[in-house]
């Protein structure tokens, strides 16, 4: 979604991945070698205790949170789009891209599809944004990531920022 709104408004777009990932989108693909992998590498133990959850070991979860890590340091201004759980964190695979934005202390915000609203991260609780607080996309080099299962309201949270970031064109 975040690709497809980028290439509407004229926004370059970059999707990194790494072999053998099956992707929907291929309109700028950056895929990851080994080595580049291995710099996003995070102990699943880690990224369990910080998320207050099991993440078990397997290839392709190490790949995908890899992955995570490359999105949000390579971005200046963070947008999640998934579900906020009670102990502030973020449901999901998705989760370790918004904790490991606060690590970095970069800017985060985070459409809650179930309390249908978006919410930036303060440093120490998250703050519903609305109205003229709605996130706006001011930095060329963003990310945007979300969960696997979107919601129409998630969706549309998605295009509206877009035409709020980019209302005059790229």
């Amino acid at each position: 979604m975040f690709g497809g709104c980028a290439e509407r408004h004229g926004v370059e777009e970059v999707n990194f991945t790494f072999d053998g990932h099956k992707i929907e989108r291929h309109r700028g693909v950056r895929v990851l070698n080994h080595e580049e992998l291995l710099a996003g590498d995070v102990s699943l133990e880690y990224v369990s205790k910080l998320l207050r959850r099991r993440y078990v070991e397997g290839p392709t979860l190490r790949k995908v949170l890899q992955t995570l890590w490359y999105q949000v340091n390579n971005g200046q201004e963070i947008y999640v789009i998934g579900t906020i759980v009670e102990d502030d964190t973020v449901r999901g695979g998705t989760g370790w891209g918004a904790e490991f934005a606060k690590l970095c202390n970069k800017p985060l915000y985070v459409f809650d599809q179930d309390r249908d609203g978006w919410f930036h991260w303060t440093g120490s609780a998250w703050e519903r944004a609305a109205g003229d607080d709605a996130p706006l996309i001011t930095h060329p080099h963003f990310t945007g990531t979300g969960t696997r299962t979107m919601q129409p309201n998630g969706i549309k949270a998605i295009e509206d920022l877009f035409d709020r970031s980019f209302a005059g064109g790229a």
